[in-house]
């Protein structure tokens, strides 16, 4: 028995993403620039046989859930290298399936996080190798904060972060399948671009919904500093002077979701509250 707790799963945005070659296994190396932002999912432990259930508070955010996902493909990872308890997962999701934002990589991560409250500390190159076989955005989420992600997702430097930041998050009902993208970026011609310090850049607005391209713009002229698609798509960010600024913003976009809130350091990236009553 144990008592329950929570962990919170942020999502993220990409800065920077420039897509190599797809190699001879169908891989596509990359160059990125991670930040987290305050937009979480939730995560709740409680003693139990195992179950794992999905609840919708936003109604923007409801999707059928398959049964074999990065939570499940994480605990099943889990149980073969750390003797777990009894539990069932609660998971209480806010961040939009499809739109580049990270949440079920994030989710993934917060099962590991959990882990090791119970067991303790994890080696690293267990919880990597683990987070890897999950998928490639997973092993950032162990990171979290500002962070440079090269290579298959594997590659990762924590860098200084910055102050926070508010952060302006918009989807269009349009939704970006991730492989889908990465095919039709494949069927592009361009170079695999190198970061240069400050440059805010994403490939996949090459190919991102017509939709997901004018929210862009909608938003650079509703005053921010910098704005893009972040990850595949379809959700896009901007960044703004201040809170107020950025919800002015939002009032004004047509869009099926967003969200307004800041980005946020590494430290607050991983916390986990103990649930005295339950849930």
């Amino acid at each position: 028995m144990f008592t329950p707790f929570r962990v919170w799963c942020p999502a993220k945005i990409n800065l920077f993403l420039s897509v190599g070659p797809r190699d001879a296994r169908s891989y596509h190396p990359l160059r990125t620039v991670f930040q987290s932002i305050s937009l979480s999912d939730e995560l709740i432990f409680q003693p139990g046989t195992g179950k794992v259930t999905w609840e919708f508070p936003d109604p923007r955010v409801n999707f059928e859930v398959p049964s074999r996902n990065t939570i499940t493909k994480t605990i099943g990872r889990l149980h073969e290298i750390a003797p777990l308890p009894n539990f069932d997962v609660t998971v209480v999701k806010r961040i939009p399936v499809e739109s580049g934002l990270g949440g079920g990589s994030s989710d993934a991560a917060g099962i590991i996080r959990a882990a090791e409250h119970w067991v303790g500390p994890l080696p690293m190159a267990e919880k990597l190798g683990i987070a890897s076989s999950v998928g490639a955005d997973v092993p950032y989420f162990l990171v979290g904060g500002r962070a440079y992600g090269e290579g298959y997702g594997e590659k990762l430097t924590a860098w200084p972060d910055d102050p926070p930041q508010a952060v302006l998050i918009a989807k269009p009902a349009a939704s970006c399948s991730t492989s889908a993208m990465f095919q039709e970026l494949d069927a592009t011609v361009r170079a695999w671009r190198d970061y240069t310090p400050g440059e805010h850049y994403n490939d996949f607005e090459r190919v991102a919904p017509a939709e997901s391209l004018q929210l862009i713009e909608q938003i650079a002229v509703e005053g921010a500093s910098r704005t893009g698609l972040t990850g595949s798509g379809s959700a896009v960010y901007g960044l703004f002077s201040g809170i107020s600024e950025a919800a002015d913003a939002a009032r004004n976009l047509d869009a099926e979701f967003t969200w307004v809130g800041q980005t946020i350091t590494r430290d607050h990236c991983f916390r986990l509250d103990v649930l005295s009553t339950g849930a």
